[in-house]
């Protein structure tokens, strides 16, 4: 499954509880809780470059499937991790948190989970 291309934030779920729980500051909050950001996913072969740009906030992460990435999570923190691709998902844990990616037709859904709290984002392939 193919997951290059550039995608704008269609809905989300959870947004403010999930937010708080990995401690960001509620100005920051309800500053991006209206924002539509926009990921960008450059792939070759086993290999991802993503893009997010959320207002004026660029955060890139560059992985290898399989093998041991420094990944900047959405506090800024780096984290060392794998990244797994499973089927048609990304899969990887941040810390207490995991994700999963997964594209199906135009549309690109991330999913992450901290303890009870499920934050899904869906994006809408825009090129």
């Amino acid at each position: 499954m193919a997951f290059a291309g550039k995608y704008q934030l269609e809905s989300q779920e959870n947004f403010e509880p999930f937010m708080k729980a990995i401690g960001l500051p509620d100005e920051l909050i309800q500053k991006g809780k209206d924002i539509k950001s926009v990921s960008e996913i450059e792939q070759n072969g086993d290999h991802f470059k993503v893009t997010v740009t959320t207002g004026t906030k660029v955060m890139v992460n560059t992985f290898t499937i399989g093998q041991e990435c420094e990944l900047e999570t959405l506090t800024g923190e780096k984290v060392k991790t794998v990244v797994h691709l499973n089927g048609n998902k990304l899969t990887v844990s941040l810390k207490s948190i995991e994700s999963v990616t997964e594209v199906s037709g135009d549309s690109i859904c991330n999913t992450m989970t901290l303890g009870p709290i499920v934050y899904k984002r869906v994006s809408k392939r825009i090129s």
